[in-house]
Order: structure tokens, then sequence, then C-alpha cells
């Protein structure tokens, strides 16, 4: 039996393929989220995007994506990243945050890969999440743009959009990501952190939002906004 499609409108009518739409629009001239952008370069193999994933917890995509094309500029299969010293990855990613402990994890899991997958690091979550670093949001956007399957990502600006539009009633990124695919059509899965993500960062700011000037401003309530500009 077929699963009926889900609405694209929460319980309060809110128009999410509208907002998506919009949102489209507001993000136009500003950079693409960074493991997008790196996917846009061939750096979009399941292995790429989750070790990008990880440079990019805490850190910045400007600091993020120019830490990711050094190290893959050194290797970029889970064999060629094994076989580097640790002080190596160190050294191409040190402009990231927990660079030491990112390095250490990054060669653990491509020897894990190289060893236990035959170098092929599967589609699958349970398989991701096992990887010490990598929490739902990697494994999430690994199985997204690596492997082209629906999934949706939840970072802070996922979270923060998507509770201003009344879209869901959420304190917690796990939260948000649990009610968001009861709410979202699953073709639009992956455009929700691919859209969100640029949006939150550059239009629906964490403390004076762009709403005078933003797309979405006629549908949207505004939930927990008292100043913007």
């Amino acid at each position: 039996m077929t699963t009926p499609p889900i609405p694209a409108f929460d319980a309060a009518g809110f128009p999410v393929e509208d907002a998506l739409r919009r949102v489209e629009t507001a993000i136009a001239g500003h950079p693409k989220a960074g493991l997008f952008q790196l996917a846009d370069e061939g750096f979009g193999d399941p292995f790429c995007v989750l070790v990008a994933c990880i440079l990019s917890i805490r850190t910045t995509d400007e600091a993020a994506v120019p830490a990711a094309r050094r190290l893959f500029a050194l290797g970029r299969t889970p064999a060629e990243i094994a076989a580097l010293d640790v002080s190596a990855i160190d050294a191409a990613i040190a402009a990231c945050q927990y660079h030491e402990t990112k390095a250490g994890q990054i060669q653990v899991i491509a020897r894990r890969v190289r060893d236990e997958f035959c170098g092929n690091l599967p589609c699958d979550f349970d398989v991701l999440t096992s990887f010490h670093g990598v929490g739902p949001k990697c494994a999430g956007l690994a199985l997204g743009i690596g492997c082209g399957q629906a999934r949706i990502s939840v970072d802070v600006h996922v979270h923060r959009v998507t509770n201003r539009w009344g879209l869901v009633q959420t304190r917690t990124p796990e939260q948000t990501l649990a009610a968001l695919e009861t709410r979202v059509s699953r073709e639009r899965w992956i455009d929700v952190n691919r859209l969100l993500m640029p949006f939150g960062k550059f239009v629906c700011e964490g403390a004076l939002p762009r709403c005078s000037t933003c797309p979405c401003l006629p549908i949207c309530p505004q939930i927990g906004i008292t100043r913007h500009r």
C-alpha cells in the first residue's frame, strides 16, 4: 500500500512550499551552505561530506570549507586519508575549532572505512553514527547529499527559522528534526538544510533578523522576534 504524501502545511496552515520558494529568492547572491558548495566542487561523495561536516562543527563555513579543500588536496578517499599522519591532517584543518581532536577522529573513521567496509562508506545511518564525533546532523547530511536519501538535517539555523515560522514548537534540534519529518514533504527534506542554513545565517539572523527586506515577511508570524532590521 502506498503511503500518501505528507501535506506541505502544518496544523496551523503554514505554507511550507511558498516559504521555501521565498527563501530561495532571499538567499540569491549569498554563498551556499558549505557542504553543498563543496559538493558542487566535486566533493559530494558520502565520505567527503561526512569529513567536511565534522570540520564544520563549531566552525564557520569561512574556515571549514577552505580547510576541507586543503585536506582533500592531500587525500580524499578513506584509504588516502587513513595513510596520512594525524599531524598532516591536523595541519590541513588547523583553522577549525577542536582541530586536534577532529584530526584524530577523521583518521580513525578513514581507517575503519578502509578496514571494515573495503574503503566504501556505507549509506547507513547506524553505521555513520557509530563513528566517534558523528551525530544525527552530520549523518543526515552525508546520507542526503552523498547518498541521495531523503533526509532532514537540523542545525542552529534550521531550528531557529522553523520555530520563528511556527512550523515547529521545539526546544532542541532533535525535537525539530522529528517534527519537520511530519510537516515537510519528503522530496523537500534535503532542501531544508540547503536553503535554511544560508537563510538563517544571512537573512533570518539570530539577534537582528532582516525582516524588513525579507521575502518571507508576508507569511511569517515572526514568533519570538522582538527586534529586527
